[in-house]
Protein backbone atom coordinates (compact mmCIF):
# COMPACT_ATOMS: atom_id res chain seq x y z
CA UNK A 1 0.00 0.00 0.00
CA UNK A 2 1.29 3.46 -0.95
CA UNK A 3 0.83 5.75 2.05
CA UNK A 4 1.80 8.83 0.04
CA UNK A 5 -0.31 8.42 -3.11
CA UNK A 6 -3.60 10.35 -3.32
CA UNK A 7 -6.34 9.59 -5.84
CA UNK A 8 -9.32 11.68 -6.89
CA UNK A 9 -12.51 10.20 -8.26
CA UNK A 10 -14.55 12.71 -10.22
CA UNK A 11 -17.93 11.04 -9.98
CA UNK A 12 -18.82 8.57 -7.23
CA UNK A 13 -21.31 6.26 -8.96
CA UNK A 14 -21.38 2.46 -9.07
CA UNK A 15 -18.19 1.89 -11.04
CA UNK A 16 -16.25 4.46 -9.01
CA UNK A 17 -17.60 2.86 -5.84
CA UNK A 18 -16.32 -0.54 -6.97
CA UNK A 19 -12.87 0.89 -7.72
CA UNK A 20 -12.67 2.80 -4.44
CA UNK A 21 -13.71 -0.26 -2.46
CA UNK A 22 -11.05 -2.32 -4.23
CA UNK A 23 -8.32 0.27 -3.70
CA UNK A 24 -8.96 1.52 -0.16
CA UNK A 25 -6.61 -0.05 2.35
CA UNK A 26 -4.73 -1.97 -0.36
CA UNK A 27 -3.48 0.49 -2.95
CA UNK A 28 -3.68 3.54 -0.69
CA UNK A 29 -5.43 4.56 2.56
CA UNK A 30 -9.07 5.63 2.32
CA UNK A 31 -8.01 9.01 3.74
CA UNK A 32 -5.95 9.53 0.57
CA UNK A 33 -9.00 9.19 -1.67
CA UNK A 34 -10.95 12.30 -2.63
CA UNK A 35 -14.42 11.91 -4.14
CA UNK A 36 -16.13 14.66 -6.13
CA UNK A 37 -19.81 13.77 -6.13
CA UNK A 38 -22.89 15.95 -6.61
CA UNK A 39 -25.23 13.58 -4.72
CA UNK A 40 -25.31 14.56 -1.06
CA UNK A 41 -26.23 11.10 0.21
CA UNK A 42 -23.33 9.51 -1.67
CA UNK A 43 -20.96 12.22 -0.44
CA UNK A 44 -21.97 11.61 3.15
CA UNK A 45 -21.48 7.86 2.75
CA UNK A 46 -17.94 8.31 1.39
CA UNK A 47 -17.08 10.78 4.15
CA UNK A 48 -18.28 8.29 6.77
CA UNK A 49 -15.95 5.69 5.27
CA UNK A 50 -12.99 8.03 5.64
CA UNK A 51 -12.61 9.64 2.22
CA UNK A 52 -12.47 13.38 1.68
CA UNK A 53 -15.37 14.70 -0.38
CA UNK A 54 -16.62 17.73 -2.25
CA UNK A 55 -19.74 18.58 -4.23
CA UNK A 56 -17.71 20.15 -7.04
CA UNK A 57 -14.08 20.18 -8.18
CA UNK A 58 -11.93 22.13 -5.74
CA UNK A 59 -8.35 22.67 -4.59
CA UNK A 60 -8.21 19.18 -3.06
CA UNK A 61 -7.62 17.90 -6.58
CA UNK A 62 -4.22 19.59 -6.69
CA UNK A 63 -2.80 17.13 -4.13
CA UNK A 64 -4.05 14.05 -6.01
CA UNK A 65 -1.54 12.37 -8.32
CA UNK A 66 -4.19 10.29 -10.11
CA UNK A 67 -7.53 11.58 -11.34
CA UNK A 68 -10.19 9.06 -12.31
CA UNK A 69 -13.02 10.51 -14.38
CA UNK A 70 -16.13 8.42 -13.73
CA UNK A 71 -18.93 10.56 -15.14
CA UNK A 72 -21.32 10.12 -18.05
CA UNK A 73 -19.83 10.90 -21.46
CA UNK A 74 -22.48 13.55 -22.07
CA UNK A 75 -21.06 15.76 -19.30
CA UNK A 76 -17.38 14.86 -19.54
CA UNK A 77 -16.23 17.98 -21.38
CA UNK A 78 -17.97 20.25 -18.87
CA UNK A 79 -16.59 18.29 -15.91
CA UNK A 80 -13.04 18.32 -17.29
CA UNK A 81 -13.23 22.10 -17.70
CA UNK A 82 -14.24 22.41 -14.06
CA UNK A 83 -11.26 20.31 -12.88
CA UNK A 84 -8.62 21.84 -15.13
CA UNK A 85 -7.66 24.79 -12.85
CA UNK A 86 -6.14 22.34 -10.34
CA UNK A 87 -4.21 20.18 -12.81
CA UNK A 88 -0.48 20.06 -12.06
CA UNK A 89 1.24 16.75 -12.71
CA UNK A 90 -1.57 14.22 -12.40
CA UNK A 91 -2.27 11.10 -14.41
CA UNK A 92 -5.77 11.30 -15.90
CA UNK A 93 -7.73 8.05 -16.21
CA UNK A 94 -11.12 7.97 -17.92
CA UNK A 95 -13.66 5.17 -17.55
CA UNK A 96 -16.30 7.00 -19.58
CA UNK A 97 -17.58 5.12 -22.64
CA UNK A 98 -16.79 6.67 -26.02
CA UNK A 99 -14.67 9.63 -24.88
CA UNK A 100 -11.38 9.42 -26.72
CA UNK A 101 -8.11 9.96 -24.88
CA UNK A 102 -7.01 12.58 -27.40
CA UNK A 103 -10.13 14.65 -26.73
CA UNK A 104 -9.66 14.39 -22.98
CA UNK A 105 -6.02 15.43 -23.43
CA UNK A 106 -7.10 18.43 -25.49
CA UNK A 107 -9.68 19.48 -22.90
CA UNK A 108 -7.16 19.17 -20.06
CA UNK A 109 -4.53 21.08 -22.01
CA UNK A 110 -5.00 23.01 -25.21
CA UNK A 111 -5.39 22.24 -28.89
CA UNK A 112 -1.71 23.04 -29.43
CA UNK A 113 -0.47 21.53 -26.17
CA UNK A 114 -2.68 18.62 -25.07
CA UNK A 115 -2.11 16.96 -21.68
CA UNK A 116 0.09 13.93 -22.41
CA UNK A 117 -0.69 11.74 -19.39
CA UNK A 118 -4.06 10.21 -20.26
CA UNK A 119 -5.18 6.59 -20.06
CA UNK A 120 -8.59 5.58 -21.34
CA UNK A 121 -10.24 2.49 -19.87
CA UNK A 122 -13.32 0.39 -20.56
CA UNK A 123 -14.33 -1.62 -17.46
CA UNK A 124 -17.47 -3.74 -17.16
CA UNK A 125 -20.10 -4.24 -14.48
CA UNK A 126 -18.74 -7.47 -12.92
CA UNK A 127 -16.18 -5.05 -11.46
CA UNK A 128 -18.88 -4.40 -8.86
CA UNK A 129 -18.03 -7.81 -7.34
CA UNK A 130 -14.30 -7.69 -8.12
CA UNK A 131 -14.60 -9.91 -11.20
CA UNK A 132 -14.45 -7.34 -13.97
CA UNK A 133 -12.18 -7.07 -16.95
CA UNK A 134 -10.97 -3.73 -18.26
CA UNK A 135 -9.46 -2.73 -21.58
CA UNK A 136 -6.87 0.05 -21.41
CA UNK A 137 -5.25 2.31 -23.99
CA UNK A 138 -2.64 4.98 -23.32
CA UNK A 139 -1.52 8.06 -25.19
CA UNK A 140 2.03 7.97 -26.52
CA UNK A 141 3.15 10.36 -23.77
CA UNK A 142 2.19 7.98 -20.97
CA UNK A 143 5.30 6.48 -19.37
CA UNK A 144 5.80 3.05 -17.88
CA UNK A 145 5.16 4.23 -14.32
CA UNK A 146 1.85 5.83 -15.33
CA UNK A 147 0.85 2.67 -17.21
CA UNK A 148 1.67 0.58 -14.14
CA UNK A 149 -0.36 2.85 -11.87
CA UNK A 150 -3.35 2.84 -14.22
CA UNK A 151 -3.18 -0.93 -14.42
CA UNK A 152 -2.97 -1.23 -10.64
CA UNK A 153 -6.05 0.97 -10.19
CA UNK A 154 -8.16 -1.11 -12.59
CA UNK A 155 -6.82 -4.43 -11.31
CA UNK A 156 -8.44 -3.54 -7.99
CA UNK A 157 -11.69 -4.79 -9.55
CA UNK A 158 -10.50 -7.59 -11.84
CA UNK A 159 -8.32 -8.34 -14.83
CA UNK A 160 -6.85 -5.89 -17.35
CA UNK A 161 -6.05 -6.07 -21.06
CA UNK A 162 -3.95 -3.42 -22.83
CA UNK A 163 -4.64 -2.60 -26.48
CA UNK A 164 -2.04 -0.94 -28.68
CA UNK A 165 -4.53 1.23 -30.60
CA UNK A 166 -7.19 3.29 -28.87
CA UNK A 167 -9.61 2.46 -31.69
CA UNK A 168 -9.52 -1.13 -30.41
CA UNK A 169 -11.33 0.03 -27.27
CA UNK A 170 -14.48 0.23 -29.41
CA UNK A 171 -14.09 -3.52 -29.86
CA UNK A 172 -13.44 -3.98 -26.14
CA UNK A 173 -16.61 -2.02 -25.47
CA UNK A 174 -18.57 -4.26 -27.83
CA UNK A 175 -17.21 -7.47 -26.28
CA UNK A 176 -16.56 -7.07 -22.57
CA UNK A 177 -18.10 -3.65 -21.90
CA UNK A 178 -21.52 -4.54 -23.29
CA UNK A 179 -20.94 -8.29 -22.96
CA UNK A 180 -22.53 -8.74 -19.52
CA UNK A 181 -25.85 -7.62 -21.02
CA UNK A 182 -25.60 -10.36 -23.65
CA UNK A 183 -24.93 -12.90 -20.92
CA UNK A 184 -27.84 -11.66 -18.80
CA UNK A 185 -30.11 -11.93 -21.84
CA UNK A 186 -28.91 -15.50 -22.40
CA UNK A 187 -29.65 -16.30 -18.75
CA UNK A 188 -33.15 -14.87 -19.19
CA UNK A 189 -33.61 -17.06 -22.26
CA UNK A 190 -32.38 -20.18 -20.43
CA UNK A 191 -34.78 -19.54 -17.55
CA UNK A 192 -37.64 -18.97 -19.98
CA UNK A 193 -36.67 -22.15 -21.82
CA UNK A 194 -36.60 -24.07 -18.56
CA UNK A 195 -40.14 -23.00 -17.79
CA UNK A 196 -41.21 -23.93 -21.32
CA UNK A 197 -40.04 -27.52 -20.75
CA UNK A 198 -41.79 -27.88 -17.40
CA UNK A 199 -39.41 -26.55 -14.73
CA UNK A 200 -40.45 -23.85 -12.28
CA UNK A 201 -38.80 -20.40 -12.01
CA UNK A 202 -36.52 -21.27 -9.09
CA UNK A 203 -35.32 -24.53 -10.63
CA UNK A 204 -34.70 -22.87 -13.99
CA UNK A 205 -32.77 -19.97 -12.51
CA UNK A 206 -30.55 -22.18 -10.32
CA UNK A 207 -29.80 -24.56 -13.18
CA UNK A 208 -29.14 -21.72 -15.65
CA UNK A 209 -26.75 -19.82 -13.37
CA UNK A 210 -24.84 -22.93 -12.31
CA UNK A 211 -24.58 -24.17 -15.89
CA UNK A 212 -23.23 -20.86 -17.15
CA UNK A 213 -20.78 -20.48 -14.26
CA UNK A 214 -19.55 -24.04 -14.62
CA UNK A 215 -19.15 -23.88 -18.39
CA UNK A 216 -17.30 -20.57 -18.16
CA UNK A 217 -14.93 -21.91 -15.51
CA UNK A 218 -14.31 -25.06 -17.57
CA UNK A 219 -13.50 -22.96 -20.65
CA UNK A 220 -11.18 -20.71 -18.62
CA UNK A 221 -9.28 -23.61 -17.09
CA UNK A 222 -9.09 -25.79 -20.20
CA UNK A 223 -6.19 -25.63 -22.64
CA UNK A 224 -8.57 -26.55 -25.47
CA UNK A 225 -10.66 -24.06 -27.47
CA UNK A 226 -14.39 -23.65 -26.78
CA UNK A 227 -15.19 -25.35 -30.10
CA UNK A 228 -13.61 -28.61 -28.87
CA UNK A 229 -15.42 -28.39 -25.53
CA UNK A 230 -18.68 -27.83 -27.39
CA UNK A 231 -18.10 -30.85 -29.61
CA UNK A 232 -17.49 -33.02 -26.56
CA UNK A 233 -20.93 -32.19 -25.22
CA UNK A 234 -22.55 -32.86 -28.60
CA UNK A 235 -23.28 -36.47 -29.50
CA UNK A 236 -24.41 -37.13 -33.05
CA UNK A 237 -28.20 -37.40 -33.12
CA UNK A 238 -28.43 -36.51 -29.43
CA UNK A 239 -30.25 -33.83 -27.42
CA UNK A 240 -27.50 -31.21 -27.62
CA UNK A 241 -27.19 -31.65 -31.38
CA UNK A 242 -30.93 -31.09 -31.74
CA UNK A 243 -30.69 -27.88 -29.72
CA UNK A 244 -27.64 -26.58 -31.57
CA UNK A 245 -29.34 -27.22 -34.92
CA UNK A 246 -32.14 -24.86 -33.87
CA UNK A 247 -29.65 -22.17 -32.80
CA UNK A 248 -27.79 -22.53 -36.10
CA UNK A 249 -31.02 -22.22 -38.09
CA UNK A 250 -31.86 -19.08 -36.13
CA UNK A 251 -28.45 -17.57 -36.98
CA UNK A 252 -27.35 -17.40 -33.34
CA UNK A 253 -23.62 -17.02 -34.02
CA UNK A 254 -24.15 -14.41 -36.76
CA UNK A 255 -26.58 -12.47 -34.55
CA UNK A 256 -23.97 -12.20 -31.79
CA UNK A 257 -21.37 -10.91 -34.25
CA UNK A 258 -23.82 -8.36 -35.69
CA UNK A 259 -24.75 -7.23 -32.19
CA UNK A 260 -21.11 -6.62 -31.33
CA UNK A 261 -20.54 -4.73 -34.58
CA UNK A 262 -23.50 -2.51 -33.73
CA UNK A 263 -22.09 -1.84 -30.26
CA UNK A 264 -18.66 -0.99 -31.71
CA UNK A 265 -20.22 1.40 -34.22
CA UNK A 266 -22.17 3.12 -31.46
CA UNK A 267 -19.01 3.49 -29.36
CA UNK A 268 -17.32 5.18 -32.32
CA UNK A 269 -20.35 7.43 -32.85
CA UNK A 270 -20.28 8.44 -29.19
CA UNK A 271 -16.64 9.47 -29.57
CA UNK A 272 -17.60 11.63 -32.54
CA UNK A 273 -20.65 13.03 -30.78
CA UNK A 274 -19.17 13.90 -27.39
CA UNK A 275 -15.59 14.64 -28.40
CA UNK A 276 -16.26 17.93 -30.15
Amino acid sequence: MNQELSIAFIGGGNMAAALISGLAGKFCPMANIHVVEVNETSRRAWAERGATVSAAPDAALSRCKIWVYAVKPQVMKEVVAATRPWLKDSLAISIAAGIRAADLARWLGTEADPWPRVVRCMPNTPALIGQGVTGLAALAGVGEQDRAQAEAVLQAVGQTVWVAREDDLDGVTALSGSGPAYVFLFIEALVEGGRAVGLDEEQSRKLALATLAGATSLAAESSEPPSVLRERVTSKGGTTAAALDVLAEAGFRQAVVRAMQAAARRAQEMGDEFGK
